[in-house]
């Protein structure tokens, strides 16, 4: 047997560990890759294909015993309004939810009679796209929307009409029903 010197077999040993620790390393990345979770399933039907994205949810339908023409629907249960054009084929152009005023309209069809700009509403509050479809002993009932854009319940201990909206969505209101426009007040 040849003598090797200890320089020799200190080299071959550090060179020997090297490749191990190198062929470990191949092979824990090599692990790593195969234990990766698999790439996430694909959207499900109407879903948006793109990553990290979520449906829109769709709007609620028109109330179906709203009648049928150009108008405005007001659930009492549901608060919400829903703009209505029979373009065509019925279709909703815009719905929102509203915050309802201490006095409620009954149930029925009514035609808008009035519309106010800006004026300052019942319960003292600065307000605008005022549109009045009902008259009750003591208080008229109408949409609006406070300047200040917000939309607190009403003191119930005062008699109001106001159905308010955000600034943008009474807008659209104001927009869409003119005077002797149709609103339909369904439960």
């Amino acid at each position: 047997m040849a003598k090797i010197g200890s320089g020799t077999v200190v080299t071959g040993l550090t060179l020997g560990a090297m490749a191990a620790v190198a062929a470990l390393a191949v092979q824990a990345k090599g692990t790593e890759h195969r234990a990766a979770p698999a790439s996430p399933p694909p959207p499900k039907a109407g879903a948006s294909a793109r990553p990290g994205s979520t449906p829109r949810p769709q709007p609620p339908a028109v109330p179906a015993a709203s009648g049928s023409g150009r108008r405005v629907v007001y659930s009492l249960r549901a608060d919400r309004v829903w703009l209505v054009d029979p373009a065509g084929k019925p279709r909703t152009v815009r719905t929102f939810r509203v915050q309802p005023s201490t006095v409620d309209p009954a149930p029925g069809s009514y035609r808008v009679f009035s519309r106010t700009p800006a004026t300052t509403g019942s319960d003292g509050r600065a307000i605008e796209h005022v549109v009045l479809f009902d008259r009750l002993p003591g208080t008229v009932v109408g949409f609006s929307a406070a300047v200040d854009n917000t939309t607190p319940k009403p003191d119930p201990s005062q008699r109001t009409g106001g159905v308010r909206g955000t600034r943008r969505d009474m807008a659209a209101l104001w927009d869409f029903a003119g005077l002797n426009s149709r609103v339909v007040v369904v439960p």
